[in-house]
């Protein structure tokens, strides 16, 4: 199966739902859109789009269920939708300048109308997942529209504990879990569920197919959080220094302060200073954060390959999903 042509059919997708807003009075508007799905402005291109994950999942299960993928395109550009709709929202709440190595939509036009640019990407993605009513009963088109709005109230619930996490000083590992199952997880469980869905998989497969996508959520986010503190630069796109700089509770982080060493005394006397960072990530790496958070990582990473096995993807689209998810497991670290 040919990703570069599953990719293309996702952008060209993607550029008909966001093309809604192309009218005269709302053109400026439009390209504010394109600009943050990367395809206009200074620094456009791949890079700046993002590896599109969230739509080839939905793509690549409808397909190793029996299905023609090209049936499912509005289902995966609603899901890239709603991922691009969080991520514009979250560059606010976070007050991140950069995005895959460019400014923020609220950086080059203000926060208000930053929400107005993820406002409008969160109904152009219901729109996208409307207009699969012409290939699909509309019993199979309304419990995809469920899965989505449900996975979007579970985003909002993620985010709600890590913005609340931010004031709190009790936290452990066992309240990292929760935030990452709505933060990351939930919107990769519901891109397999809604492919499974779309193939034409019974309830029971449709099940085995959300578990494979919650795991590899899982496996994704608590690798990102490692990578957010010991990664290359140049392979992550972001500072390894911002996550114990911006003081995000991360898995390692968790498990150090579970500790109560060095470490945990340091991160309570408050913010970790740029000139700190590489002697923190030693001393977190020294008092486990790093071997305990890979090892939880592989943990989910077997999870998530285990469920993918048991759903027994067929063709080239199951070979597809294998090497997908071997991909985004085996990172650079």
């Amino acid at each position: 199966m040919d990703i570069k042509t599953l990719l293309s059919s996702v952008e060209t997708e993607l550029q008909k739902q966001i093309g809604r807003l192309d009218q005269p009075r709302t053109k400026p508007f439009y390209e504010m859109l394109t600009y943050h799905m990367g395809w206009t402005g200074e620094g456009a291109g791949p890079e700046a789009t993002g590896k599109r994950v969230r739509p080839l999942l939905v793509l690549l299960c409808a397909s190793a269920c029996g299905a023609d993928w090209q049936t499912a395109l509005p289902a995966a550009a609603a899901v890239e939708l709603v991922h691009n709709f969080s991520l514009v929202h979250d560059d606010i709440q976070d007050h991140s300048p950069k995005r895959r190595g460019r400014d923020t939509a609220w950086v080059k036009w203000g926060a208000p109308m930053a929400i107005n640019i993820g406002d409008a990407l969160f109904v152009l993605s219901n729109q996208a997942m409307m207009d699969l009513k012409g290939k699909y009963p509309a019993e199979t088109v309304l419990k995809a529209a469920e899965i989505l709005h449900q996975t979007c109230l579970d985003l909002t619930r993620g985010q709600f504990l890590d913005m609340s996490y931010e004031q709190r000083k009790d936290l452990n590992v066992e309240d990292y879990w929760p935030m990452i199952a709505g933060k990351t997880a939930s919107l990769l469980s519901a891109c397999c569920h809604i492919g499974a869905l779309l193939g034409g998989a019974d309830d029971a497969l449709q099940e085995v197919y959300r578990s494979y996508g919650h795991y590899l959520g899982l496996a994704f986010q608590v690798q990102d959080d490692i990578l957010g503190i010991w990664g290359d630069e140049v392979v992550t796109g972001k500072s390894a220094a911002s996550d114990l700089v911006e003081g995000k509770n991360s898995l390692p982080v968790l498990i150090g302060l579970g500790k109560k060493g060095k470490f945990a005394q340091r991160w309570a006397q408050g913010p970790i200073e740029p000139e700190e960072v590489e002697e923190m990530a030693r001393l977190l790496a020294g008092e486990g954060g790093y071997g305990e958070a890979k090892e939880a990582s592989i943990q989910m990473t077997d999870l998530a390959i285990n469920s993918l096995r048991e759903a027994d993807p067929h063709g080239e689209a199951g070979e597809a999903l294998f090497e997908l998810t071997n991909r985004l497991l085996n990172r650079d670290q």
